[in-house]
């Protein structure tokens, strides 16, 4: 057994939440070591390089007014990109192709639907920046839906737009104000495809964090967080015999992960979040061409269907010069029950819509038919964004949990870069008291 260590903080998990939030620690002066079991760092914000092609674990975008943005500059990160065209988008119903209405032309001028839906729809975006997702946190979005929105025409639109926004198909349990702050966000600053992909932040926190002084291992997997009698976080065990003792310990990672690595997890309130929590997740189909069929045809998303589909490389360098990098998806419901074939020939049919003849200019394809996008929604029944749990794991001293999971601001990275950069706050303080009372 390798000797024990003895360190100011212990991050288990190497994504970018979990690179932050050992980032800022070690900018506080801490000696921080970050245990990632897989042998590349980055998680689900990895980017595959296939012949010339830059490829996301499915659809990725950054929120431009988002707290993701500003806690990546903090850290000396600055994402390039560009922000997605919206005049070659569709909106797809019923089989056909109309106009995806975003502005007033665009509304004026499409054929998805008649003058009364889109008089309510004109209505909507005119009150959207007013509207205070606060007010409706604990009420589901379809119930919001029902109450404010009168033609079902335009409730079907913007239970589209409210899936681009949040990546959330399951309108009777999302809480209605997170999605609502999504789409405000959405429509209010938009956001960037990256160039590079999402690996470039990934590279980029962890060259912040490494010159920070954090100590990075990869290939390491932690069985446990040990607690004295007390309950009080101690250390960590690692698979291959080390103790690494510290007094804060953060875990990057799932709730159901949380749950597991903590000893006597089940006494803590860890396993009750584990439990609440729906995972929110998406089929992906990924595809490389050599060229692209439809230049002008940049994206498509269903109206009747939970589908997605958007060419990332019209607006990222993510392809070589006269390729095409296609990101098709389906938001799945909480209870979804079809078969992998089912739905890759269903995302296939979006293809063939939006961009008749992409096999023959196939290079690439990968189809990933359960991705996590989320660990857990936002749902109306806990207050959404307001009540998720942590950063601090309040029975369990010491301990602190980050993740897209956690905190009350945003969703997906914004609400890990978010937490992260909460944790290490909360560290820094608990810190301050404990030497204030040592003095």
């Amino acid at each position: 057994m390798k000797s024990n260590e003895h360190l100011d903080g212990v991050v288990i998990g190497g994504g970018v939440a979990g690179l932050a939030a050992a980032t800022y620690l070690a900018r506080q002066g801490k000696h921080v070591r970050l245990l990632e079991q897989s042998q590349a760092l980055g998680g689900r914000a990895r980017t595959k390089q296939q012949d010339g092609f830059l490829l996301n674990i499915g659809p990725h975008a950054l929120y431009r007014g988002g707290r993701g943005i500003e806690v990546l500059r903090e850290l000396g990160i600055e994402p390039h990109g560009k922000v997605p065209a919206v005049s070659g988008a569709f909106a797809i119903k019923a089989g056909a192709k109309h106009t995806f209405p975003v502005g007033l032309a665009s509304l004026l001028t499409t054929s998805l639907f008649g003058l009364s839906a889109k008089l309510e729809t004109a209505r909507f975006l005119a009150s959207l920046p007013k509207l205070t997702g606060d007010a409706v946190m604990d009420v589901s979005l379809r119930e919001w839906l029902d109450a404010n929105i009168s033609n079902r025409e335009v409730q079907d639109f913007l239970l589209t737009a409210f899936r681009i926004a949040t990546y959330t198909n399951a309108p009777e349990l999302m809480s209605a104000g997170t999605a609502i702050e999504q789409l405000k966000l959405a429509f209010q600053s938009n956001v960037l495809y990256l160039d590079g992909g999402w690996q470039t932040l990934v590279e980029g926190l962890a060259k912040s964090a490494q010159q920070a002084g954090v100590a990075i291992e990869t290939g390491v997997k932690v069985e446990t967080v040990e607690r004295d009698p007390e309950g009080r976080a101690t250390g960590v065990r690692a698979e291959d015999g080390r103790l690494l003792l510290t007094t804060n310990v953060v875990i990057a990672s799932s709730p159901a992960v949380a749950a597991q690595l903590v000893e006597r997890g089940e006494d803590s309130s860890l396993q009750e979040w584990a439990d609440e929590a729906i995972p929110v997740k998406a089929a992906c189909l990924d595809v490389a061409l050599s060229t692209l069929p439809t230049p002008r045809a940049t994206a498509a998303f269903s109206v009747d269907r939970p589908l997605y589909l958007s060419v990332h490389s019209a607006s990222a360098k993510l392809a070589p010069v006269g390729g095409a990098l296609i990101h098709v998806a389906k938001y799945l419901p909480p209870d979804h029950d079809a078969s992998n074939e089912a739905v890759e020939h269903e995302l296939e049919g979006l293809l063939d819509l939006a961009q008749p003849g992409w096999r023959d200019a196939l290079a690439y394809r990968r189809f990933l038919p359960d991705m996590i996008v989320m660990n857990a929604m936002a749902l109306a029944r806990t207050s959404g964004a307001r009540g998720r749990p942590g950063p601090e794991v309040e029975d369990v001293p010491g301990l602190y949990v980050v993740g897209d999971w956690v905190g009350k601001e945003g969703l997906l990275v914004d609400a890990s870069l978010a937490s992260a950069r909460q944790a290490a706050a909360l560290i820094g303080a608990a810190t301050n008291v404990r030497r204030a009372a040592v003095v």
